[in-house]
């Protein structure tokens, strides 16, 4: 459901799939895997290292105004509810995703300012939504990897087995719609509309967990992951702070499906 850095490698990595056996691919992203670190930024080298990163990749695609630091960040990366990973092939970083979750209003989210009357009340009526953001790849590894896209975006796939998600949310340019939804069955929930900084008109789109789970997991057995996983990317944030964390295992407690629990014993 997000940005890739290019719309051509999407489409080209899903077509690569489309023309294989299920197993096979299945088969190819076990192997990749065993290459691939997910790294949450903890450390202030990291983080800069992946805004260093968006940035290069973002202004390649003309999508922010140049700056003299050679960053690309936000407020965003500073809430208590943001996770930023990098994804590491052989110990470099080839691409790089930002998460937030919110299981109420007051929950910071990216998408609120544009997508505020969509998603605002979806919190408000009990929905626990992660916001997927700030996707993008290193050129040389978009080209040398087309099946970067789906690496990119497992850990959102790894929290919702975690937090027992809803929705997963994100935005994209209206050209990218039908890849995420060949990909993942997600849909998109508003016509393009502003979405600053970007200065591209973006579309919302969700990802129906509930409903999307099982053949998602039956389709992509690599998205599956086991317990210690989870808890290694996902037991504090990017930002840690006990009140939110406390609260949000709480509602994870009490969320979370019993077959989802089940599920995540399979081998990442």
């Amino acid at each position: 459901m997000l940005k890739f850095a290019r719309y051509q490698r999407a489409v080209g990595g899903f077509q690569v799939l489309q023309q294989e056996e299920t197993s096979t691919f299945a088969v190819r992203m076990e192997k990749l895997l065993e290459r691939v670190e997910y790294r949450r930024a903890d450390t202030q080298e990291d983080r800069e290292a992946i805004f260093r990163l968006r940035y290069e990749a973002y202004a390649r695609e003309g999508t922010i105004a140049s700056n003299a630091s050679g960053l690309f960040t936000d407020s965003g990366d500073d809430t208590p509810n943001a996770w930023l990973f990098g994804v590491y092939i052989d110990g470099v970083m080839a691409s790089s995703i930002r998460l937030h979750l919110a299981s109420r209003p007051e929950h910071y989210l990216p998408v609120t300012e544009s997508f505020g009357d969509i998603v605002g009340p979806r919190l408000q009526a009990g929905e626990i939504l992660l916001d997927a953001t700030r996707h993008c790849s290193r050129f040389e590894f978009t080209r040398a990897y087309p099946l970067l896209p789906y690496l990119t975006m497992r850990p959102g796939f790894i929290a919702e087995d975690y937090f027992g998600i809803d929705f997963i949310t994100g935005t994209c340019r209206a050209e990218y719609q039908p890849a995420f939804r060949r990909m993942y069955g997600a849909v998109a929930w508003t016509a393009p509309r502003p979405y600053p900084p970007l200065t591209r008109p973006h579309v919302l789109m969700g990802y129906d967990c509930k409903a999307k789970w099982r053949a998602t997991r039956e389709r992509y057995p690599f998205l599956r992951s086991r317990p210690e996983e989870q808890v290694r990317l996902f037991g504090q944030s990017s930002n840690p702070d006990a009140a939110f964390q406390a609260e949000l295992t709480a509602a994870r407690l009490a969320r979370l499906p019993e077959g989802r629990q089940h599920s995540t014993t399979c081998a990442a």
